[in-house]
């Protein structure tokens, strides 16, 4: 499993960049209509939910995928449905991506409780997570701020929630040096 995680870290790191990039990308146009940040939203959630079929697919989660495969799809169908009602209110807006962050970090904790047996600073994932549950909680409790006046949050919610991915592939990336240092490699 963990030869396997290691040689396709690059996915981690791709999904943990398309956030980075969102949230740049909103703070760059602040702006912005409500009709671009559904597509840019939409667009990301798409991204982001075809990562993680890809990474369950390619087996990259090991026994674990099947919660990588739930979090694609669930990713897949918030980001279809914001482009087949691209006129979709603000406030339903703001209440789809609430729903999202919420489960998706819910999943992501979960990933991260099943990872721990096998890397370490799997806090990585749980900051992610816990990053997502936070976001989801506060934009599902003050609606009323409104799609653009809640940007900058959107923001650094993808900041923090792409820096943690790209960290988490980083140190899944050097498990597999570890993984193929034969027995006794390790004393000097």
């Amino acid at each position: 499993m963990l030869t396997l995680l290691s040689r396709n870290w690059w996915l981690f790191t791709l999904r943990g960049l398309a956030a980075i990039l969102f949230g740049i990308l909103a703070i760059i146009w602040p702006d912005v209509t409500l009709a671009f940040l559904v597509l840019l939203f939409g667009s990301y959630a798409l991204v982001d939910g075809l990562l993680a079929i890809f990474a369950a697919l390619t087996n990259t989660a090991g026994e674990r995928r099947w919660w990588f495969l739930f979090e694609g799809f669930v990713s897949v169908a918030i980001g279809v449905i914001t482009f087949i009602w691209p006129a979709i209110t603000g406030l339903a807006l703001l209440y789809v991506i609430a729903a999202w962050a919420i489960l998706t970090g819910i999943l992501e904790i979960v990933a991260a409780i099943q990872l721990r047996r096998v890397i370490s600073n799997e806090w990585w994932f749980v900051l992610s997570g816990v990053a997502s549950i936070v976001f989801g909680a506060a934009v599902a409790l003050f609606p009323g701020a409104g799609a653009l006046s809640i940007l900058w949050f959107i923001a650094a919610y993808a900041l923090v929630f792409g820096v943690s991915l790209v960290a988490l592939s980083l140190k899944i990336r050097n498990l597999g040096h570890v993984v193929e240092q034969p027995r006794g490699a390790f004393s000097s």
